[in-house]
């Protein structure tokens, strides 16, 4: 595997690592401190100041009118709406639901990237995506075993499904613009489409937020800081650097290890205990992790160099 490529799943890894630990930080915080949309159009109005900020001592890059609706559409699907369906599905359902549906993301990129992009479903691709799932699923059904409180809402369930599919439609349709336009280019501009999207529910919700009145307190804005500066800024940016190097469906495989990541947290904070289904299930992850990269793109299988 060449350094670049080395690079993309440096980059989707550690996505993956702030994404894990953002699910159970966001879930202390919502409702009770700050309302789904209010927190969504925080998150987004952070990102478009600290890009654009960037933007300014960047190289510039002429952004052609058909890849500004490309960028929209990321925009659309991958910062609004699945932030607002991931804040939203935090009011009815655990953090242990959202990543056993979490787990389904890199089967939807693959069949979203068979119709969009026309990438085979080989064999070894579409084993690597079941086993990988599988590694997810088994720690979370074990967890849940224990938890009998984990069952979750139907509503909640509906919305991480929204969750994975607009994702899903995130990254296969910025794949080919990621490969064009630098990282900043295309976040400055996908997260100010995002703020306007939300600005609405936002904005009005706003007002309310405990997070920003006189009973917030320090660690409450530590949590707020954690998902807008790591989980919405940093872990945004490194998306678009690991689909310039890797294909959408290698790149969700990635998704699986967040459950994993929230168990390792439980065991250290003490709400957990180490067992034999973690280390199997993070051998399940990375298989699976294996297989879908040493599977053919689609310039291989039509024998392109």
């Amino acid at each position: 595997m060449t350094k670049d490529k080395w690079l993309g799943h440096g980059a989707i890894l550690a996505t993956n690592l702030i994404f894990g630990l953002n699910t159970p930080i966001a879930k202390t915080i919502v409702p009770e401190w700050i309302s789904p949309y209010a927190l969504t159009f925080v998150r987004m109005v952070f990102a478009t100041l600290v890009f654009w900020g960037i933007g300014l001592l960047a190289p510039k890059e002429e952004v052609g009118k058909r890849d500004l609706w490309t960028i929209f559409g990321g925009a659309l699907f991958g910062l609004v709406g699945a932030q607002v369906s991931f804040a939203n599905a935090l009011l009815y359902t655990s953090p242990v639901n959202i990543t056993i549906i979490a787990a389904m993301t890199p089967l939807a990129v693959m069949l979203i990237a068979a119709l969009i992009l026309k990438e085979p479903v080989t064999f070894k691709k579409a084993a690597g995506v079941l086993i990988g799932a599988s590694g997810a699923l088994l720690i979370i059904f074990q967890s849940s075993a224990i938890n009998t409180d984990s069952s979750g809402n139907w509503i909640g369930n509906l919305l991480c499904i929204v969750n994975v599919i607009t994702y899903a439609i995130y990254l296969v349709i910025t794949r080919p613009i990621s490969q064009r336009y630098s990282a900043i280019t295309l976040m400055k501009w996908m997260f100010l489409f995002s703020a306007l999207i939300s600005f609405p529910p936002g904005i009005s919700d706003l007002p309310e937020a405990k997070v920003f009145g006189t009973e917030s307190n320090p660690f409450v804005i530590l949590k707020l800081s954690y998902i807008v500066i790591m989980a919405t800024g940093i872990a945004y940016f490194l998306v678009p650097m690991a689909l310039k190097r890797i294909r959408p469906t290698t790149a969700s495989m990635y998704n699986n290890l967040q459950p994993i990541i929230a168990s390792i947290i439980a065991i250290l904070i003490g709400q957990d205990v180490f067992s034999w289904d973690k280390p199997i299930a993070a051998l399940l992850v990375f298989t699976g992790v294996y297989l879908v990269t040493q599977s053919k793109a689609k310039e291989e299988v039509k024998g392109i160099k």
